[in-house]
């Protein structure tokens, strides 16, 4: 079994890198072996709109050097994926996703000062903060995309589904977020 998640196939850009990669999987895989494609819900292809910005937090922590144990919270990355002004070619279906990432600490005294430390922390402003943002070309895909192309690389679509989760239907509008896709070696 292999495994494409979180849309990493998005960065494969033509038909031509999509089917090199199947058709990888497929010469590594036994008789009847499955790769799973996770990719975004084809909706966000037809409503740009409605899908253009997604954040989330991720608190920075440290064990805690005081005798009770357990984390030091030292600040936060917010990570933005896509802006709304990022452009989308419907020709290509490739969309220009702006990715931002901001790190702030609490105390630039409380940044960990080892060899894994992060270059960013190097770049810290004096209030704690720095950022950094990048344009990522993702390409956007329709099931029948998926379908014919797992065909041209030995492969048959064998089931679909609206998130990681057996029994979210792809057609579900309140529960699909995502297009899970299992193609089996044919």
């Amino acid at each position: 079994m292999a495994w494409l998640l979180l849309g990493s196939m998005q960065h494969l850009l033509t038909n031509d890198d999509i089917i090199a990669c199947l058709s990888s999987i497929h010469s590594v895989l036994k008789s009847g072996g499955t790769v799973v494609i996770e990719l975004p819900h084809p909706r966000e292809t037809f409503s740009m709109g409605e899908c253009t910005r997604n954040g989330w937090t991720v608190p920075l922590v440290e064990d805690a050097d005081d005798e009770e144990g357990g984390e030091k919270e030292y600040g936060e990355l917010n990570i933005v994926w896509g802006e709304e002004g990022d452009e989308f070619d419907p020709v290509t279906q490739v969309r220009q996703f702006t990715v931002g990432l901001e790190l702030k600490v609490n105390n630039l005294e409380d940044i960990p000062k080892d060899e894994e430390t992060s270059p960013l922390f190097l770049q810290m402003a004096e209030d704690g903060r720095t950022s950094v943002r990048e344009v990522v070309p993702m390409r956007l895909f329709t099931l029948q995309e998926i379908d014919a192309l797992g065909r041209c690389a030995g492969f048959e679509l064998v089931a679909k589904y609206g998130a990681l989760i057996e029994g979210v239907s792809i057609e579900d509008e309140d529960e699909a977020f995502r297009m899970v896709c299992v193609l089996r070696k044919s």
